[in-house]
This record gives C-alpha cells, sequence and structure tokens, in this order.
C-alpha cells in the first residue's frame, strides 16, 4: 500500500476544513496575528534576515508568520491543497514566501539549497515512516552551524492514546476525522508510525546533527487529549496518578561542518 499517498489524500481534505476553522483563525492571521506559541518564538529567537526551511509546514501559517518576523521562508507539504492556500496566503498578505508541494523525502533527494534554519513542529514526525532519511533531509538542508528547531509531541502521548511508544515495521491505520471543531465527522484513512526519542535521537547522531538542547515540558499550548486541565499562562497539564505528564519536547540541533 501506498501509505504516503493515503496520506496525502487525507491531508487535501482536511484542509479546507482547517482554513474555515476557529482552531487555526486564518481571519485574525490575516488581521495580523501570529499562529506562533510562546515555546517555539522563545527557543527559535530572531529569524531577521535568516533563511528558514519549514518542513510538512500544512498551509503556511507558522511559515509565513516567520516571514512576518523577517525570515526568508520556504515550506514544504506533501499536500496539494494545502500548499495551494499557503502561496494564496502569501499573496494576500504580500509577503515573500517560497513553497514547495513535495512529499519529505522526495523534497530531501531533491533539494540542492541550504538554510540558517530548519523548523518543524506539533504532530510532524508521526507522518513519516523512516526518521533516518527525515534526518538526512535535514541534515542536507542545513547550513553548517545551521539550526535544526523541532518542537513536538511527547511520544507519551501516543502511548496514553494507545499507541505504541516503540517504532514497528507497519504503521496504524486508522479511519480518523480530524482534529478542529469544525470536524463534520467525515472520516478518512490514514497511516502513522510510533517513533521513540532513542530512534529519533540516533537518527539526528548518524545524520551529523549534534543535539544541544533538548528540553521536555508538561504543559501543551493545544488541548489535544481528554481530560487535560487548562494552567492559567501554562497551557495544558496531564496528571497521572498526581504527577505530570511530559506533552511536549524540543530540540535545537546544530549541523555538524
Amino acid at each position: 500500500m501506498d501509505y504516503i499517498a493515503l496520506n496525502k489524500a487525507a491531508w487535501d481534505k482536511r484542509t479546507d476544513v482547517h482554513v474555515d476553522s476557529k482552531f487555526y483563525d486564518v481571519e485574525g492571521f490575516l488581521k495580523g496575528n501570529s499562529s506562533l506559541n510562546p515555546i517555539e518564538l522563545a527557543h527559535v529567537g530572531n529569524v531577521s534576515n535568516k533563511s528558514l526551511l519549514h518542513l510538512q509546514c500544512h498551509f503556511g501559517l507558522d511559515t509565513l508568520s516567520w516571514a512576518r518576523m523577517g525570515a526568508e521562508v520556504t515550506g514544504v507539504d506533501l499536500s496539494s491543497v494545502a500548499i495551494n492556500q499557503a502561496r494564496s496566503l502569501a499573496s494576500k498578505l504580500a509577503l515573500n514566501a517560497h513553497f514547495i508541494n513535495q512529499d519529505i523525502y522526495l523534497f530531501g533527494d531533491t533539494n540542492q539549497q541550504q538554510f540558517d534554519i530548519v523548523f518543524t513542529s506539533y504532530g510532524a514526525l508521526c507522518w513519516l515512516p523512516d526518521l533516518d532519511r527525515w534526518a538526512e533531509t535535514v541534515a542536507k538542508a542545513l547550513k553548517d552551524n545551521g539550526e535544526l528547531h523541532l518542537i513536538e509531541f511527547h511520544p507519551c502521548i501516543d502511548l496514553y492514546s494507545g499507541y505504541s511508544y516503540f517504532p514497528k515495521q507497519q504503521p496504524d491505520v486508522e479511519e480518523e476525522g480530524t482534529y478542529t471543531e469544525n470536524c463534520s465527522g467525515e472520516k478518512s484513512p490514514t497511516a502513522v508510525w510510533a517513533h521513540s526519542l532513542g530512534e529519533l535521537f540516533t537518527a539526528l547522531v548518524k545524520a551529523g546533527i549534534k543535539v544541544e538542547e533538548f528540553e521536555e515540558s508538561p504543559f501543551s499550548p493545544y488541548n489535544c487529549l481528554p481530560d487535560l486541565q487548562y494552567v492559567e499562562d501554562k497551557g495544558y497539564q496531564l496528571l497521572f496518578k498526581e504527577q505530570q505528564v511530559p506533552l511536549v519536547y524540543r530540540i535545537k540541533g546544530i549541523k555538524q561542518p
């Protein structure tokens, strides 16, 4: 089965729903709101006049938020519907942004450009069957001493949701709706892969990326699980036997010369 094509079809269908959702708030974004959360703003830092590659950019809100902050941005996503929406938003806002409609692996095989920063975030890695190829794509796309900034949901979330923490040869294939509040209930088949932190670190090291910073957080900016509690000025937390569960992690990696 072509799992990449399966996921592309699902994300093509989801994009139109997402564009009209309160979750993404495109209207507010067009009025000047940023889609970026405090965690990525704090840890990526100043992007002015830096080249930034956003892998798995969906329909471009985060990519264009970085552009508003002065970055020279390129976004990549497998969904043609999402990339068309991203290009439309960039045109409406007169932002200098380049968007590429390719799956990550094909992009990695063909890309010749190098960037100061590679950014990816929140629910990206589960759609990738091979983290070694992903890490090689990141390394190839970075200049020497360039920075990878990965902000991702912690794999403990998958475990809590009934998925495997440890990698498996075959993906989990399920019929799912989308996560925005305006989901009609329509479902599409999707394929996702489990990736442990050990697998991730090993892939980065093998690709020549030094992990300079790694931080786990018990707070998520998104209400992404049942039973989460909101903590003012922190985000959402999950307690297990009165102890906080890690929900988000971030990695800063440096491309070794």
